[in-house]
């Protein structure tokens, strides 16, 4: 099987600094893979609530993630404040990709690459929906200055 590649963009429309708790340390007294998830979790709610969403409210739609990747680039310790930033990228008829840089905030070194599918879905009729307009055109590519384009970062 060949090694999974996560690109990320070059810009980021948020970061938040999570701290890692004893309940991320595996027996290998690292964070474990599954706590890499749990973070991301959290980012993505945040990420939503400064846009004034919820999972449950993406204008009027509901979110569902329908797959997940992770890269690991370096391990990540008890009390170690991460920075994770996220962008949106790739988007289809029902859903997008969003994308998390995790990086140690005290040394600038990267731990994780993450990168989750999320679909729109319509929780009262109970089907996948699509996306809304108004999240779509908030996070369309754009062209900076220099000709260089941006993936998931909101055009206002």
């Amino acid at each position: 099987m060949s090694r999974l590649s996560i690109e990320l963009p070059s810009h980021f429309p948020f970061s938040t600094t999570l701290t890692i708790g004893i309940g991320d340390i595996n027996y290998g007294g690292h964070m474990g893979n599954d706590a890499v998830l749990r973070l991301a979790h959290e980012a993505r709610l945040r990420f939503l609530k400064s846009l004034g969403h919820t999972e449950m409210d993406v204008h009027g739609c509901g979110i569902i993630m329908s797959d997940a990747a992770v890269v690991y680039r370096a391990e990540a310790f008890h009390g170690d404040e991460l920075v994770v930033s996220v962008a949106v990228a790739d988007f289809n008829k029902y859903g997008c990709d969003l994308l998390y840089a995790m990086v140690r905030k005290r040394d600038g070194t990267e731990i994780a690459r993450v990168k989750t599918g999320i679909v729109f879905f319509d929780y009262p009729a109970r089907k996948v929906a699509r996306a809304p307009s108004a999240f779509v055109s908030r996070f369309q590519p754009t062209t900076d200055t220099d000709g260089e384009r941006h993936e998931g970062l909101p055009t206002e």
